[in-house]
Order: structure tokens, then sequence, then C-alpha cells
């Protein structure tokens, strides 16, 4: 695949590997097993310019492509699914302020790209995940400005977050026609944190519910246009998908490594595992399956690049993907067979990391919704 990348894709990806390898890897499984924010770790990654990556230059970013943000992230979750993750939420946060925000919002920008303010993005609720558009959060107008009341659930960095993004209903139109989006400082009264959630994975994330009674904004703090916070966000969960996609992707890859010199050191029957055509074959599905998954995200992002919508090619690609790493994980962890149900060995803590990728950002059963209205609607 590195012939057809560029010279700044592969210098950025071979950038992320050497830091991946140096600093995440060694701290990965403590990060699991302590389930906290490693904030030195998030900080290291602004320091290294990873949160500009995909803004441009203009923003303070790097300004690189869709490509390059994701073979990134490939590197990151190969070293852990929950960096990766973490890495995905300030990008996504300083894209979305820089199209949308307002000045005020977008000076915030610098700082979360050198990690000083760690943003979280608040859209499900208790009752409402894959339903987005009838969320029941409600934003009521006042003089001054707003009065937010709700709870979020499932929100990633909630528990550590100086700011968060709340999506709200502003209106009583149903659905997604009365939806915006607002700038919380996770500080002001009212703003509640729940209990960092007991997660079966992706550890670390500070994962938490945010109650908000009678939260008090300025007219300011609406990010871009009432009643339209929607179409955006459905916008920005297309990149989402992608990077979700790589981040699958970059756990599939070392579940397979791991696998593989496991089995070409594990002796059975006087042989190693690895000369067994039943592992053989499980090497080359993985193999073919994960060349697959790279050329569909590739593509997706290739698209995004030049400019036309994704919905459907985001969508192939995180639907593909989270299923075959789900699968391929799964092979990896019988590989090892016993050993690979204990957590001396990365492979236990990948297959409950990996298990996460078929269910946010849209399940895959919404995906394959999204996939068959999209073609349904090219087919016309």
């Amino acid at each position: 695949m590195h012939y057809f990348l560029t010279e700044d894709q592969q210098a950025v990806r071979d950038t992320a590997r050497r830091f991946a390898e140096r600093e995440i890897l060694p701290r990965a499984a403590a990060i699991d097993r302590e389930d906290r924010f490693d904030r030195p770790l998030y900080r290291s990654m602004a320091a290294l310019g990873l949160f500009g990556i995909s803004l441009p230059e203009a923003a303070g970013g790097s300004g690189l492509d869709t490509v390059a943000t994701c073979l990134v992230m490939e590197e990151l979750a190969r070293c852990s699914g929950a960096i990766g993750n973490a890495f995905a939420i300030p990008v996504e946060a300083a894209l979305f302020l820089h199209h949308h925000g307002n000045a005020s919002q977008r000076a915030l920008i610098p700082r979360i790209l050198d990690g000083s303010l760690v943003m979280a993005t608040a859209m499900s609720e208790p009752d409402i995940g894959s339903d987005a558009a009838n969320i029941t959060t409600s934003a009521r107008r006042t003089a001054d400005g707003w009065v937010l009341n709700g709870t979020k659930a499932w929100v990633t960095l909630g528990g550590v977050a100086d700011r968060i993004m709340v999506f709200a209903r502003t209106g009583s139109e149903p659905g997604q026609r009365s939806i915006s989006c607002f700038m919380v400082d996770a500080a002001l009264p009212g703003v509640t944190r729940g209990k960092n959630e007991e997660l079966l994975g992706m550890h670390g994330l500070e994962d938490c519910q945010i109650t908000l009674q009678d939260v008090v904004l300025p007219a300011t703090a609406m990010i871009g246009e009432e009643n339209k916070a929607f179409k955006t966000a459905m916008g920005n969960f297309n990149f989402s998908r992608l990077l979700m996609s790589a981040m699958a992707l970059g756990m599939a890859q070392a579940a397979m490594e791991d696998a593989v010199a496991y089995a070409k050191q594990r002796k059975q029957f006087g042989a190693t595992i690895m000369g067994f055509q039943a592992v053989q074959f499980m090497v080359a599905d993985m193999a073919t399956d994960i060349a697959a998954a790279r050329l569909l995200i590739h593509h997706g992002a290739r698209v995004q690049d030049a400019g036309h919508a994704i919905a459907k090619e985001a969508a192939q690609a995180k639907l593909f993907t989270t299923d075959m790493a789900m699968r391929h994980v799964s092979n990896a962890l019988q590989i090892h067979g016993g050993n690979g149900y204990s957590r001396e060995y990365r492979i236990e803590r990948i297959f409950r990391d990996v298990r996460l990728a078929q269910i946010f950002e849209g399940t895959n059963q919404i995906q394959r919704l999204i996939i068959s209205r999209q073609v349904e609607k090219e087919l016309v």
C-alpha cells in the first residue's frame, strides 16, 4: 500500500508508528487496568501535532488529508484502541468548530490542538442511541440566551472534559428539524458528571453520563445555526466513521501480527502451529480481509478529499471493517489457545476493545440501512 501514498502521508504514518510503539504500547496495559485518562500521553499526542492533522494550515493545523488522518488512526489503534479513540475526539472537535463555530468558539481551537483543553461531544441519551433525531434534552430560549435540561449518556472523555458540545432540542418540530448544538463549559452550575462507566473494554476514556439541570448559557454558546445541527452532525459522523473504521483496522492488524508471532513459536505435536493448515487458513483470511478493509477506508477517504459526499462509502467501510475486525480478532485469540484468554497477552485486551467498534458511531445494523438507502437512490 505504501507505493500509493504521498511523501507526506508516509511521513506522518511513520511518525505515528514510532510514537505509538515508543509511548503508547508500554502504557497500554496499565491504562486498561487502571481505567483512568492518561493526560500526559494525551498531551504528548498534541505536542506531536496530531490533533490538528486534518485542520487547514491557516487555522493552525497541518493541512493533511483524510487518508493521512486514517493512517495515523490505524497506527495509534494498533498499539491501543482506546488511545486511538481519544485521538479522534480533538481531531473532530477542532474541525467541527473550524467549520461551524463562531469567533469565540474558533478561538478555543489552539487550546484543543495543544491538549490543554479537553473536548467531549454529547449526543446519545439513556433512552436514545441510534435514533439520534429524537433526543429529548431541551434548550429553552431566554432573554439572554438558553437554559439546558437533560441527561446525556456514553460521553467519551466526559469525566475529564473542559468543554462539551451538547446537542439539544430547540423547537417543537419533531425529529431532526429542531436540534441545535451548544458549547457548554463543564464547570458551569447545573452540569453534573456521573461515575466512570465500567465498560467491557476501551478503558481509560472516562466515559460517563452528563446531567444538565437548568444550565444557563449565553446566546453565543450555540454552535452553528439554530435547528440545523443534526445535518452538520451527520456530516461529521461520516468522517468519524472512517476514523472508527481505521481504528478497528489497526486493532485487527495488531491481532494478526500477534497471532503470527505466537504461532511461529508455539509448538504442539512436535511442530510449530504455524505449520498447521488450520492456522494458515485463518491467517490467510485475516490478511486478505485486512487488505480489503484498508482499501475500502482509503477509497472513502479519497472520495471525501475530492469533495464528494461519502455517506455510502463511510458506512461500507465501517460495516465491513468492524465486522471483519471482530471476527479476526476472535480468530487471533483462538490461535493463542488458552493463553489468549489471559491478560498476560495483548490479544485479550484487543478482543474487549474491538467489540465496541460494531456499536458506536451508528451500529452496523444502521450502516446497512444507510448503504441500502444510498444504493436505492443511485439506481433510480
